[in-house]
């Protein structure tokens, strides 16, 4: 398939534009315009009101100002590096324009005594006397009917002006096709916006501040077109995963009987529905694709351990797999006694097995003599084969990447995917990353989960917190020590780290403080951690290696230095790591006063909640989508218009509509699914315009 001849004007090169030659061409790349197709997604920022005025005496300065004067005397500058200023007289009163570094004869031609201007620029007040420097604009009456009454202000980078890139827009602009409309009729008359071609015009024009915010209804149309074909896409992806047929694995529950008669608590009412769910999808003929999403604590590594159990009943194989060492490890020794209550065999398989321990392991693996395995990515190499594996868990999927979950799936014939995160996502990013996907969300906590008392303290107070920590050791009780984020540099918090595990070891005395960090070799940090679960060290000093998933339910006290260099979503994580055993356990933030007032909403709204979704949407007005989930790897897409942020119910009315449009036209033949083949050749998801030729 190949791009419609109707968009080549809008992929021609960049130089084809009045105005822009290579220099110029190479200023655009950098605010990463590199086609008209950029430049006309590259919408204003900001507007300048450039409305005539009769007089600068009706404007309160700092402000922009457009007004006709009759041109005075000039002033040329008395000294070097003094200003030039010429005298200028509106309807009402007299004030200067001034300039620097300018030649004299140039401005007398500009601006000649006698004739009547019409100058745009910021009024300022200098020393008591109104006065304009460097006007944006100086005009002849007859020219100034061109000048726009609301100017557009565009991204810009050194070296390139708004002018430039205003006239480059309107070039592109004047390119534009008339292309047949992708959005549902219904939902665009009852939004009331705009067709396309209209849409990016006025868009590129705005009338007044009001056509520069996101929920302008031209504004609002150009966001839904970039969401709409981004969860086509995923829609399409889903379409073709479920597509791949699956096998339906049917458990009878006799596993899974063993297991829910011998634990201590029965199943919350979201770890029922959530199992519910994942065993219909199992049993359907189409594979599972499916996001388990729950809060720190809700006890999705049992629902992800009875869905392994059903592929075990239906005569399959289940693989777990973590990002880490010590999460695959954590993940082995919690699993043990629940697969001993089932009667299955439990492995472990990470990069560290070696040799003829290793061949066994997969030998046994490949013979199905191993029910359930645990591993790292070390589960994707070459060598290892299944005998039958019928359910792939991915933990912590936003460190893999959506090609790994892939893979892993497709070691088996046709295997379910289930995919498991304990950072509760917002809605609307959860739409955006994993919207290929359903999703289980598991919001309430097992019985017995302790609620954790959350504490600020300033940094002033550190012996305090030393003195405090002494006495708990001595009662018998463990806590974790996390050190700050210097920089994102490991090296850096190692330092930070190993100076904190000395000055805490001095205190408390020898063999009671452990230390782990992302430099350390892995057989050394799986040793200080398997020191702290035993008991042999009291207190643990980490870098953030301990986020995600460390299970120490006798761990009652975490203190987190430098809380306010955190994320919100992090240090819930963190905080997650006590509170999982029968004690009171306590959360400690140290932080370096004075606050800035973000810092302190953060640290605030922690204070108030262990509600992780709560959490979550409070991050992510804070601190923006990019941030939450750290673009680089989160698949998260980059919108040059759409703002996740505040325009999440766009994105939850563009997957329904995805979905519903591919119901009633699977292979986007009919004249909507044309139109809509066409906005994903706009859009460039190239991924998606493969798939629907696959289709």
């Amino acid at each position: 398939m190949t791009r419609p001849a109707v968009l080549f004007p809008l992929f021609a090169s960049l130089e084809t534009l009045p105005g822009v030659g290579p220099k110029v061409a190479r200023l655009f790349a950098a605010i990463g315009v590199e086609r008209p197709r950029d430049l006309i997604f590259t919408l204003p920022h900001a507007v300048v009101d450039r409305r005539p005025v009769a007089s600068v005496r009706e404007v309160v300065p700092p402000a922009t100002v457009t007004v006709q004067v009759t041109v005075g005397a000039h002033l040329p500058p008395r000294r070097k590096g003094a200003p030039w200023r010429v005298m200028v007289r509106d309807a009402q009163v007299e004030f200067q324009l001034v300039f620097f570094h300018v030649h004299g004869d140039s401005l007398q031609r500009q601006l000649p005594t006698g004739q009547t201007r019409v100058i745009s620029g910021r009024l300022d007040l200098f020393d008591g006397i109104a006065q304009i420097t460097h006007p944006d604009h100086i005009l002849r009456p007859e020219e100034a009917r061109s000048l726009p009454r609301y100017e557009p202000v565009y991204p810009l980078t050194q070296g390139l002006t708004n002018r430039v890139v205003a006239r480059a827009a309107a070039a592109a602009l004047a390119r534009l096709p008339d292309l047949p409309d992708w959005i549902d009729p219904a939902l665009r008359a009852r939004e009331g916006w705009p067709g396309w071609r209209e849409a990016l015009q006025a868009a590129h024009a705005p009338a007044g501040l009001g056509d520069v915010s996101p929920g302008a209804p031209a504004r609002a149309r150009l966001a839904y077109d970039e969401v709409f074909a981004h969860q086509l896409t995923l829609a399409l992806a889903r379409r073709s995963i479920r597509r791949a047929k699956g096998r339906a694995s049917r458990g009878d529950g006799r596993l899974t009987w063993r297991v829910l008669a011998g634990l201590p608590h029965a199943l919350t009412g979201a770890q029922t529905r959530a199992v519910a769910e994942i065993a219909a999808d199992m049993a359907g003929p189409l594979r599972m694709n499916r996001l388990l999403q729950g809060d720190v604590g809700s006890g999705k590594t049992l629902v992800a351990f009875l869905a392994l159990l059903t592929a075990v009943e239906a005569g399959g194989q289940g693989a777990i797999m973590a990002p880490t060492e010590i999460l695959a490890r954590q993940h082995f020794d919690s699993l043990r006694p629940l697969a001993a209550l089932a009667g299955v065999r439990l492995e472990t398989l990470t990069g560290r097995d070696r040799g003829e321990e290793r061949a066994a392991k997969l030998a046994d693996l490949a013979a199905g003599r191993i029910d359930i395995i645990v591993g790292t990515h070390a589960l994707f190499q070459k060598d290892v084969a299944f005998a039958d594996l019928r359910l792939a868990v991915v933990d912590e999927q936003h460190r893999f990447g959506v090609a790994q979950r892939m893979e892993l799936g497709a070691k088996g014939e046709a295997a379910d995917v289930l995919v498991m995160t304990a950072t509760p996502i917002p809605r609307s990013l959860a739409l955006a990353t994993y919207g290929d996907m359903d999703v289980s969300v598991l919001d309430e906590k097992p019985p017995g989960r302790r609620p954790v008392r959350t504490a600020l303290v300033p940094s002033d107070r550190l012996g305090e917190v030393v003195e405090h920590l002494r006495g708990a050791v001595a009662q018998g009780r463990r806590a974790y020590w996390v050190c700050p984020l210097v920089e994102e540099s490991e090296v850096v918090d190692m330092t930070a780290a190993e100076d904190r595990f000395r000055a805490l070891r001095a205190a408390l005395g020898e063999g009671v403080v452990g230390l782990v960090h992302g430099q350390m070799p892995a057989a050394e940090k799986d040793a200080a951690m398997a020191d702290f679960v035993a008991g042999r060290t009291r207190v643990l000093v980490a870098t953030t290696v301990i986020e995600v998933g460390v299970n120490v339910p006798e761990a009652t006290i975490m203190v987190i230095e430098r809380a306010e260099t955190f994320g919100l979503s992090q240090l819930h994580q963190l905080r997650g790591r006590v509170g999982r055993g029968t004690g009171d356990s306590t959360c400690l933030m140290l932080y370096q006063p004075p606050l800035s007032e973000t810092a302190e909403r953060r640290l605030a709204i922690l204070r108030e909640t262990e509600d992780g979704f709560r959490i979550a949407e409070e991050d992510l007005a804070i601190r923006g989508a990019g941030d939450l989930i750290g673009t680089a790897q989160s698949g998260l897409p980059r919108f040059r218009i759409a703002d996740i942020e505040r325009q999440s119910a766009l994105m939850a009315i563009a997957q329904s509509d995805a979905r519903a449009l591919l119901a009633q036209d699977p292979g986007l033949a009919g004249p909507r699914g044309q139109a809509a083949r066409t906005l994903l050749w706009l859009m460039e998801q190239d991924r998606a315009i493969r798939l629907i030729s696959v289709g």
